[in-house]
């Protein structure tokens, strides 16, 4: 297992990747969101552990970027921030998992071995939703075994979908999955012509997406 940790605190950073070293994980350390974003340019990771407040900036910053690129590199955030507000930002925002100062270092290994296995396990296996068998190791889809002719945009609209089944997504959240978040020239009410065409596609196959008015959109089998 190969892992960023993003963290400027000096002496926990170098206490945590003592810790996970002798465990046997490979270890790199960032002090900065501009260091990370460099080891994320030349080495894949199986993990991030994340803290928020960063020297450059806030590390949901770069979560945020990683969502928009469809990156779904599991990641843990670690920071003193606490409160139930905090938490559910970050996991709105796309984190795996959060992890409150102080902690102790086998919860920490632990919840990333989790997030590891659970991404593998994503990774291996296809998805099935009724007359819908997704991998998401590719983006394709197949509908009642006949294959799903899928634009980008559509398939990383049916990626979210498919991976949060039974959740509602909101409109903006979905928007920031498919174009990020320095987009200016496409409205986030675009993403209401993905929904309908990803509706028609499914027209007749018992697979749907519904709409909850102020809450999002959630793919389901009718009934």
């Amino acid at each position: 297992m190969r892992v960023l940790m993003v963290e400027d605190a000096e002496d926990l950073a170098e206490g945590v990747v003592a810790h996970l070293v002798r465990s046997g994980v490979v270890c790199d350390l960032a002090a900065s969101l501009e260091e990370a974003e460099d080891f994320r340019a030349v080495q894949r990771y199986d993990a991030l552990i994340l803290d928020i407040n960063l020297p450059d900036g806030s590390g949901l910053s770069l979560l945020r970027r990683m969502r928009a690129a469809a990156d779904r590199t599991p990641v843990l955030m670690l920071t003193a921030l606490t409160s139930v507000d905090d938490r559910v930002e970050a996991l709105d925002q796309g984190a795996d998992d959060y992890l409150g100062k102080p902690f102790d270092q086998r919860e920490l290994e632990a919840r990333l071995r989790a997030l590891v296995r659970r991404e593998a396990d994503r990774k291996e296996g296809q998805i099935e939703l009724g007359a819908l068998c997704y991998a998401p190791n590719d983006r394709s889809a197949t509908l009642d075994g006949r294959p799903l002719d899928l634009t980008r945009r559509e398939a990383a609209l049916l990626d979210m979908l498919i991976r949060h089944q039974g959740q509602y997504l909101s409109k903006a959240r979905l928007y920031d999955s498919l174009y990020g978040f320095d987009s200016t020239d496409v409205g986030v009410n675009a993403i209401e012509l993905y929904i309908a065409r990803l509706r028609k596609k499914f027209a007749g196959s018992g697979v749907g997406i519904a709409t909850q008015r102020g809450v999002g959109y959630r793919i389901a089998v009718d009934g």
